[in-house]
Order: structure tokens, then C-alpha cells, then sequence
């Protein structure tokens, strides 16, 4: 059993402390391992799995981010774009991926779905690699 790799984008610290916080909870929880690697915004995720997923040390990947609503166009690119990224990985390459980039209006909504007591956003991009996982295993992708 190898790894799941988080991968996380601590622009916003807090809320990326408490996604990675839950994701790990989840996985331990599992019996499985994590590693943690961080870039620098949730639009260079994609790239960053795409890259762990060539070296086959993986078994999945969670991506753990935080977007905000700002004034200009930028939030609508990075959203699309970082999910995007990921689903085109994941199906392209048979990746199991956990998405857990919050796309939010304000703080406190990123506060209320990161926070593991709460919304535990975190936890749940965990649980559904991990499903993702099962499923690979149970038809022969990861042996």
C-alpha cells in the first residue's frame, strides 16, 4: 500500500492548516499513510499531481486549497481551472483525486467547510480518494 499524497496550497495558512488537518485525520482513521507537498496556489495543484502521479510512488492524491472571491475575473479562472486540471488528470491518467479547493465567497464560509469540526471539507476530498482507490483496487488498477 503506497501513500496518498496531499497536496495543498497554503495561500490562505489557516484554512489550509484545517483542510490538511482533516484529510489527514481521514486517512489515519483509514490505516493509510499520507506525505505532503505544498505549491503555491490552488491553480499549480493539477500540475504538481500530475507530476506524483508519473513517479507511481501514489496510490491518490488529495488537493487541498482555498479561492476567495475577489473583484476581478481572476476567482472564476483559478476555480475552473485548478478543478478542471484535476478531472482531466484523474481521467486521463486513472488518478484517484480528492478535491478539496474550497471556492468561496468570504472567509468565514472558507472557515465554516475547512474547519474538521464543521464542515470538514478536508476529510471528505480524503474519503472519496480513498473510495476512488477502492474502486482502482477492486478492478485491478493498483495492485
Amino acid at each position: 500500500m503506497k501513500p496518498i499524497l496531499l497536496v495543498v496550497s497554503p495561500y490562505y495558512h489557516d484554512i489550509a492548516a484545517m483542510l490538511l488537518r482533516g484529510a489527514t485525520r481521514a486517512i489515519e482513521a483509514a490505516g493509510r499513510t499520507a506525505e505532503v507537498v505544498e505549491v503555491p496556489g490552488a491553480f499549480e495543484i493539477p500540475v504538481a499531481i500530475s507530476i506524483a502521479h508519473e513517479s507511481g510512488r501514489y496510490d491518490g492524491f488529495v488537493a487541498l486549497g482555498c479561492v476567495i472571491r475577489g473583484e476581478t475575473s481572476h476567482y472564476d479562472i483559478v476555480c475552473n481551472e485548478s478543478a478542471r486540471g484535476c478531472m482531466d488528470i484523474a481521467l486521463r491518467e486513472h488518478a484517484a483525486i480528492g478535491l478539496g479547493i474550497l471556492t468561496v465567497e468570504n472567509l468565514e464560509q472558507a472557515i465554516e467547510r475547512a474547519d474538521p469540526e464543521q464542515g470538514d471539507k478536508g476529510g471528505e476530498a480524503a474519503k472519496a480518494a480513498m473510495h476512488i482507490i477502492g474502486l482502482a483496487e477492486a478492478f485491478g488498477e493498483i495492485a
